[in-house]
């Protein structure tokens, strides 16, 4: 057994509310698949780009208790929030106050403790393909994490805000979240995920978020991790999509030395639309890998994949772009751009569009490009006055935002926005 794992398994025997909400039985058996099966190679396909040797023998302290951290250093942002510092909840800087009728959002702790998690099968859910060894730790290990429920028919305008910070310790800390978001028919929200760090530390954060779209609802969802340049971050995002919905969603991974998200959407409803953008930028030794698998399994679906990918200095940027239209899909509208600039010849850039489909008239395209800043652009700044580095910064910057065009909130863009260009000053 590696040390990763071996220290993941010794902190589940200390986990806190470990047996709440039933879920016992269904978190030690997850935990047992993990360790049976261990961690996967890059023979595995799935995991190609992106070896775990260095991870495997590292070990990580489990987390009981909020640390201790000067809050003062914090922006948070006004109106409903969720805050988490290395996994536990913050409940002085969360703010629930202010909430549409209709609108509950609340810690999972909270939720399973008062028996108001109705739909608790998502937590107990199996995974059973073998390499899902993070999606097994995370079902075993994740008592903590944010829920929130709209009810049908309700409209919550203002932007709900999931703020989660890493704090850094004497020891490195492994901590684990599960996330239930979860619209009924008719509902819209506006969801701001934010991964953050207060100083320079290696964690291992797990984090595993659930959605849930009823018939005709809406989500907006911008997810920004600006974590420590030492951390370790596994995410996996699974979203089901009924009849008519929209889901859109902006990803920036701007941070960590290894960051890993697994984004899965199925639209399962008829005129169901999925619009999911996202920007990659490595800097450093960073190594970001991003993976795609949208299925659409209902006729006259639509999905809309605009993603950027950016590799400076030695980084290294991953990204899988998987489609695939099911038989009885027909009509279907499915389209992927990965367009991906490298900007040192120490970088490197993989990139894996693929395409399958099973059903009869569909639309369909998807491609991937890698290259250099145009010089042709670059020549025509710098005859209107620019020097070089002042023109590069301007077309990297134009070139990353155009994947934030999707975020049609004024306020949730600009912060985005903001977030991408400090970043990119960070890497000039």
């Amino acid at each position: 057994m590696s040390a990763l794992l071996q220290s993941l398994a010794e902190g589940f025997d200390t986990l806190p509310r470990r047996d709440a909400g039933g879920l016992a039985s269904a978190r030690g058996a997850a935990l047992e698949q993990a360790l049976a099966d261990g961690l996967p190679g890059t023979r595995n396909e799935r995991w190609k780009y992106t070896p775990l040797r260095a991870l495997e023998r590292r070990s990580f302290s489990p987390v009981t208790t909020l640390p201790d951290f000067d809050a003062a250093a914090l922006e948070l942002p006004d109106g409903p929030r969720l805050v988490f510092a290395n996994g536990v909840f913050a409940p002085a800087l969360s703010e629930l106050s202010g909430l549409p009728e209709g609108v509950r959002l609340q810690p999972l702790s909270q939720a399973l403790e008062r028996g108001a998690a109705p739909h608790a099968e998502f937590l107990a859910r199996r995974f059973d393909a073998a390499d899902e060894v993070f999606a097994r730790l995370n079902a075993a290990l994740a008592t903590e994490g944010a829920w929130l429920q709209v009810a049908a028919g309700v409209d919550c305008p203002q932007p709900l805000h999931l703020v989660f910070i890493s704090v850094p310790d004497e020891t490195d800390r492994g901590f684990a979240l599960r996330h239930v978001i979860d619209l009924a028919p008719g509902a819209q929200a506006r969801v701001v995920e934010h991964h953050l760090a207060l100083g320079e530390h290696r964690h291992l954060g797990n984090a595993l978020s659930q959605i849930r779209l009823g018939a005709q609802a809406g989500l907006a969802h911008l997810r920004i991790q600006s974590e420590s340049g030492g951390a370790t971050l596994m995410q996996r995002t699974d979203a089901t999509l009924a009849e008519a919905t929209q889901y859109r969603r902006v990803d920036l991974e701007l941070g960590a030395a290894l960051s890993r998200h697994e984004l899965n959407v199925g639209l399962h409803g008829r005129q169901a639309q999925l619009h999911a953008n996202g920007v990659l930028l490595g800097g450093g030794t960073m190594h970001l890998d991003t993976r795609l698998g949208i299925e659409h399994n209902a006729p006259d679906t639509a999905c809309q994949l605009n993603w950027r990918g950016l590799a400076a200095q030695r980084s290294r940027v991953v990204f899988h772009g998987g489609i695939l239209i099911q038989a009885g899909a027909d009509g279907t509208d499915a389209r992927l751009s990965n367009k991906n600039l490298l900007l040192s010849d120490s970088a490197e850039i993989d990139t894996q569009p693929v395409l399958e489909i099973h059903a009869d008239e569909v639309q369909a395209a998807h491609g991937a490009t890698v290259g250099n800043l145009d010089p042709t652009a670059l020549f025509y700044l710098r005859s209107r006055g620019l020097d070089e580095m002042q023109a590069r910064r301007i077309l990297t910057a134009a070139f990353g935002r155009e994947a934030l065009a999707v975020i049609e909130d004024e306020a949730m863009r600009g912060f985005a926005a903001g977030q991408l260009d400090r970043r990119l000053e960070e890497l000039a």
